[in-house]
């Protein structure tokens, strides 16, 4: 357990454009050792092997010893008929220090499951459904950027900082979602890539009904000001000012909660985990990505806001894991009788991991009123 942190970058102020608001990350230094390439890449770059198409996606590349890494596109290779390939390194000497992550619409389906744990006695309708499709229903319906009200135009118009790794994208000043990365011209590469992302319905939402925000103009104190030096002073008063103001308020509902961190991947000093928060309902909830330094730092960072309907399924897949998939137990945990509990597993479309019988003999026990 812990929680995310923008430790190592700074918030700068926000620009708005609409109802759509985009908060910049600013880093002193970039990350040594590690780069985000947009597009995730083959394994092989020879045409021989097969037409390669993948959608919006991103790929990490380290160095062990914490030198630069190339820019992608500049690093001399040998041509893949002469190198030899291989799925795991064959030996100690070789290390793979290059990783793909999928588009963020199938990373959607990844997430959910960190919570689900199967049952220890399964039965041939379960495992049938589970092998043919998949452990979860089909995610919630997403939208990609292009289809946000004022999204496009204002990734179009707004100033890029110099040292910028980083942004939080608003909308109606409810958070949507967040990009960090270890080095600016990473940043400058996929800046433009947040138009392809996909934004849950509440976004998409927010931006038909809402065509403003208040722009939280900072004001210097013009009286203190007598020289450089002293517009210098207050010109860094305000901008800790607003990050105080944007971590504690507008960010709070990424940065306050305590995250599960799922480790996946080591990279050198480094460590790609998912991370998801305890589902509630009525509390906003967000799920990604991360590459953390061994203090925890973000060197990446990306996240999604579930919707209801995905926290809902969220609590009681963790509910159902928790308490050994025993529907007594479970709906004793979550305050439900369980003709309640089985109702609400149908109606977020869980239902069919419970036996058949069980599923119409506790529904008709609630329509009875018992």
């Amino acid at each position: 357990m812990g929680r995310l942190t923008f430790a190592g970058l700074e918030t700068r102020p926000g620009q708005v454009w609409g109802a759509v608001r985009l908060v910049p990350l600013v880093r002193d230094e970039p990350v040594a050792g590690l780069r985000m390439h947009p597009g995730a890449l083959p394994e092989t770059d020879h045409p021989r092997d097969g037409c390669w198409y993948v959608p919006h996606g991103l790929t990490a590349e380290w160095t062990g010893d914490g030198t630069a890494v190339p820019a992608f596109g500049t690093a001399l290779r040998m041509p893949t008929s002469t190198v030899k390939r291989s799925r795991r390194p064959d030996s100690k000497h070789e290390q793979r220090t290059r990783i793909r992550f999928v588009p963020r619409r199938g990373a959607l389906e990844t997430y959910l499951p960190l919570a689900f744990k199967a049952p220890v006695i399964a039965w041939e309708e379960w495992s049938s459904r589970a092998f043919r499709q998949s452990l979860l229903p089909q995610p919630d319906r997403t939208y990609h950027g292009f289809l946000v009200d004022g999204l496009a135009d204002a990734l179009r118009v707004f100033e890029i900082h110099p040292g910028q790794c980083g942004v939080l994208v608003y909308v109606a000043d409810a958070l949507s979602g967040v990009l960090v990365t270890p080095h600016p011209d990473d940043y400058r590469a996929l800046h433009p890539t947040l138009i392809e992302d996909s934004y849950g319905e509440l976004i998409w939402r927010y931006s038909t009904l809402y065509d403003s925000v208040p722009e939280f103009a900072t004001r210097l104190d013009a009286s203190k000001v007598d020289s450089l030096a002293d517009l210098r002073v207050q010109v860094d008063e305000a901008r800790r000012d607003w990050a105080e103001f944007h971590d504690g308020t507008l960010a709070a509902g990424l940065l306050d909660p305590d995250y599960t961190f799922t480790e996946t991947y080591e990279m050198a000093d480094l460590s790609l985990v998912r991370y998801r928060p305890k589902f509630e309902a009525g509390r906003e909830t967000h799920v990604g990505e991360a590459i953390l330094d061994k203090k925890g730092r973000p060197a990446f960072l990306q996240s999604f806001r579930l919707s209801e309907t995905q926290v809902r399924r969220g609590r009681l897949l963790e509910a159902l894991a928790a308490n050994e998939w025993h529907l007594e137990r479970t709906a004793g945990a979550l305050a439900l009788t369980r003709p309640a509990l089985v109702a609400l597993l149908r109606n977020s479309d869980l239902d069919w991991m419970l036996r058949r019988d069980v599923v119409d003999h506790d529904l008709a026990l609630r329509r009875r009123g018992q």
